[in-house]
């Protein structure tokens, strides 16, 4: 009798082992790369040909193998990287796997060159469709060298799913770059039909980055250094100015491997809320280092997905370490901002260090007029003068206008005053633009978004001391949903409460809503709060409750400032600019967009041909 269930010969199992780890030219250099690294290289040139259908050649200069190591690392789940079982809760290599060399041999013609510092040759072993074919001696420098030509030659469905020449020598100039980043020790060029696409040498990090993210990127990086005992994070992101379309500029490590997660990239995109548009990306390479036990990367076998063993606390220590960059708006030179605390402050702790700020800056003593130097009033008075200056309405005035008094600073404020109070105010322009000067800078600033911002963070001060007003319903919707968000809801009852949805339980898996939140009722509240919930079930943690408060709050701001041609008195732009001092993030409005814009004088003298 015959056998239904039959083992698999070795050569079908590498070939549906390369159909996981071979997706494509540039998956094959990556993993090359990979065992490279692993082996100490400090020098690695990767070389292809037709987008890497005809050849790709990689050289290093790591430690090599022997002759018996360069056969054992062609057999499937062959490794040096790990001894038993537990190592897998302790690695700290790129590829430990063994499953990348035996499944590229198998869909090309492949070729390994390798000798190790101390023997006098190297090892050539050549394989062809995963058989080998011939093991010789050769000589060579200390290192490897493994060329793969004709890839899928072997499996033409496979072939023709690959892309142009072009495409997949971009995929391979991207991978080349990612990687390049993570080793600013490491040397790397790139050659493609013989010309030279990459080619850096051994440097630091801030300017390995400008090298791969462009040259003029390193003048608009901000260091970042981070630390809880738990998660550490360091490297570089960049200021509003210097954004992408897409998420190529972001590169982000977890102990030293390359990673795209979902988790990580939210806590970037978290902390540049407010700072960058919403469909813009910023240029960040981010290290973060955790205990090789507290993440999992034995996922997938391309390793770009990994899991976390405490998401929260890699969440918030990512987005700390960014935003206590940001806060300081560090592309502002002469800005001055309170530091950002070591941890993320949440929760009561949190509500009670913003309640107490913002109760200091109404106890402010008052500042009266002297001469041609404008002081401003007590906050109680700021309060009615600048409702007055967002809500009146004038009538059309000339393109430019004055201050009607001189402002200058006060000698004694000039040593602790904030970035935009030192500003001499010049005047407005077109009544929709505030001018001003800071030393050989001319600044202008939309009076739009400026108080959009600063109004914008006075209502989250008043969310973070009480709570966002609310609308109960006439009749109380019930709304059915998994067990899960029906968990998270019931942790969460009190910040949910906090932007108006009033929940209670209704047995199994359905809520009672009493009240949502006054700015939605007209709108879909209930889809709002599936989509709250299911982000907390996702990311285990409240920061989706920021998401929706931001774009609440923000709504309230851009309704309730002044639009368009408004004339301002130089009081009311000084407390403006007062004001623009005390909200983090100044210099860009709650959507992202700028509030501010600097012309150098080096800039107007070369346009009126002066230089």
């Amino acid at each position: 009798m015959s056998h239904r269930i039959i083992i698999l010969p070795e050569t079908l199992t590498n070939k549906i082992a390369a159909g996981e780890v071979v997706e494509r030219p540039s998956s094959v250099i990556k993993e090359l790369i990979e065992n490279s690294l692993d082996a100490g290289a400090t020098d690695i040139s990767v070389e292809i040909t037709d987008g890497g259908r005809r050849l790709i050649r990689l050289a290093d200069n790591g430690h090599g193998m022997s002759r018996e190591d360069a056969l054992l690392s062609l057999e499937r789940h062959a490794t040096s990287k790990i001894r038993n079982e537990e190592d897998l809760d302790g690695i700290l290599t790129l590829g430990f796997r063994g499953e990348a060399l035996p499944s590229i041999a198998s869909v090309s013609r492949f070729r390994l060159a390798t000798r190790e510092p101390g023997s006098l040759e190297g090892t050539e072993i050549m394989v062809e469709g995963g058989r080998v074919r011939d093991v010789k001696a050769c000589g060579m420098a200390p290192g490897t060298v493994i060329s793969v030509e004709q890839i899928f030659f072997n499996i033409p469905a496979r072939l023709k799913f690959m892309k142009s020449a072009e495409t997949e020598a971009g995929h391979v100039a991207d991978l080349v770059g990612r990687m390049a980043v993570s080793r600013p020790a490491v040397a790397f060029s790139y050659r493609s039909d013989g010309r030279d696409i990459l080619k850096v040498q051994r440097s630091d990090l801030q300017r390995r980055l400008s090298q791969v993210a462009g040259k003029n990127t390193s003048a608009e990086l901000h260091q970042v250094c981070y630390d809880d005992n738990y998660v550490s994070v360091s490297g570089f992101v960049s200021g509003p100015s210097l954004v992408r379309s897409s998420l190529q500029g972001m590169y982000t490590y977890i102990n030293g491997r390359y990673v795209r997660d979902k988790l990580v990239q939210h806590a970037v995109m978290q902390a540049y809320r407010g700072v960058i548009d919403r469909v813009r990306y910023p240029v960040v390479a981010l290290f973060i280092q955790i205990l090789p036990g507290d993440v999992d990367v034995n996922v997938h076998p391309t390793k770009h997905e990994v899991r976390f063993r405490r998401q929260s606390a890699v969440h918030d220590a990512i987005q700390a370490a960014v935003e206590g960059v940001l806060r300081g708006s560090p592309w502002l030179v002469n800005k001055t901002a309170e530091p950002l605390p070591s941890k993320i402050q949440t929760g009561e702790a949190y509500r009670e260090r913003i309640a107490a700020a913002a109760q200091a800056s109404l106890s402010m003593p008052r500042r009266e007029e002297h001469g041609n130097s404008y002081t401003f009033p007590a906050a109680e008075s700021n309060k009615a003068e600048a409702a007055m200056f967002l809500s009146q309405t004038g009538d059309e005035l000339p393109t430019v206008s004055e201050p009607t008094t001189h402002f200058t600073a006060h000698n004694a404020d000039s040593e602790c005053a904030g970035y935009f109070s030192s500003l001499a105010i010049i005047g407005q322009f077109h009544s929709e633009y505030i001018l001003c000067q800071s030393g050989s800078e001319l600044m202008i600033i939309d009076q739009h978004a400026a108080s959009e911002r600063v109004l914008f963070q006075r209502l989250k001060q008043q969310f973070l001391a009480g709570k966002v007003e609310s609308q109960r319903l006439l009749f109380p919707d019930t709304v059915e949903l998994s067990f899960s968000e029906v968990a998270v809801a019931s942790h969460f009852l009190t910040e949910l409460a906090g932007i108006g949805f009033e929940l209670e339980p209704f047995g199994g898996n359905t809520l009672m809503v009493a009240a949502v939140p006054r700015l939605v009722a007209e709108k879909n509240a209930i889809s709002l709060l599936r989509d709250i919930l299911a982000d907390l079930v996702e990311l285990g943690i409240s920061a989706a409750f920021q998401d929706v408060l931001d774009e609440l709050l923000s709504r309230i701001a851009c309704h309730s400032v002044v639009r368009g041609a408004h004339p301002l008195e130089a009081c009311q732009i000084g407390e403006l600019l007062r004001s623009m001092d005390e909200t983090d993030f100044s210099a860009s409005c709650p959507h992202g967009r700028p509030v501010s814009h600097v012309i150098r004088l080096a800039e107007l003298e070369k346009i009126f041909k002066r230089t």
